[in-house]
């Protein structure tokens, strides 16, 4: 897996190069990152990245030409280290974006599943619409807000989908226990606890500490449908209408509302 991200702060990726999960499978060679700084593919001495809106209104505008330019060097970048003289297939450009669409654990599987993707970080008031209309191929948004660019969103678009490469964890069954796994018929994951048994006068569920292996799964099942239909119906309703749940997670559901 590759990922390129053009982003007038590139430092920022040193984060997920060097640190934690990301970083260590960064040393393993399980992915690598390339940046590409739009003002190193500018022509005035200013290196010169954004101008006026046209139209009036506040703030500046990225302009299309160095964003296309940088995009054109990563597509080159990429084909060159598959050792292709001419690549007809395209990487996907992804643009940082609150229009976008939003971003989701499935999401993060696809990109695990490929070989990454270039990322697109804007700035300022926004970027002129002809580098999209000519380069982007997904739109993606991290919620209902905004951030000064789109960096912070990368990071955790990259964060998601290297962490589920094989061998990026210690333990390869963590992933699949994660919220919105498919694994968790895309729900919420159930609490966790670990030692001490007895906290602030609080203990460790009984469950959890019976050795009952059966008792433990379905415990953590029950306790991930009543957190989900807590605070996430919405992927109960989901769940129910892609077929995923089981009548025992019905009549579990069921009891929940009876009380």
């Amino acid at each position: 897996m590759r990922f390129d991200v053009v982003s007038l702060f590139p430092d920022m990726f040193t984060v997920v190069r060097d640190l934690g999960i990301t970083g260590r499978a960064y040393k393993q060679q399980l992915w690598t990152l390339a940046l590409w700084n739009p003002r190193d593919f500018t022509h005035d001495v200013h290196r010169t990245v954004d101008d006026r809106p046209y139209g009036g209104g506040p703030g500046m505008v990225m302009m299309a030409e160095p964003l296309e330019h940088a995009v054109n060097a990563a597509q080159a970048g990429r084909a060159a280290d598959k050792d292709q003289a001419a690549h007809d297939h395209k990487t996907s450009v992804i643009l940082m974006s609150p229009t976008g669409k939003r971003f989701d654990q499935a999401m993060a599987q696809e990109l695990a599943h490929g070989d990454g993707a270039i990322l697109i970080c804007g700035r300022y008031e926004g970027i002129d619409q002809r580098f999209i209309d000519r380069n982007v191929t997904h739109e993606v948004s991290m919620g209902d807000f905004v951030l000064s660019g789109g960096e912070i969103a990368a990071l955790a678009i990259i964060d998601s989908a290297v962490r589920l490469l094989p061998g990026a964890l210690n333990d390869a069954d963590s992933a699949l226990q994660d919220s919105f796994n498919t694994s968790l018929t895309g729900l919420l994951d159930s609490p966790h606890y670990t030692r001490p048994e007895v906290y602030q006068g609080q203990s460790v569920p009984a469950e959890l500490i019976s050795g009952h292996h059966a008792n433990i799964a379905i415990w953590r099942r029950q306790q991930s449908l009543a957190l989900t239909a807590a605070r996430r119906p919405d992927l109960i309703a989901a769940a129910r209408e892609a077929g995923l749940l089981s009548r025992a997670d019905e009549k579990y559901l069921d009891q929940l509302k009876r009380r």
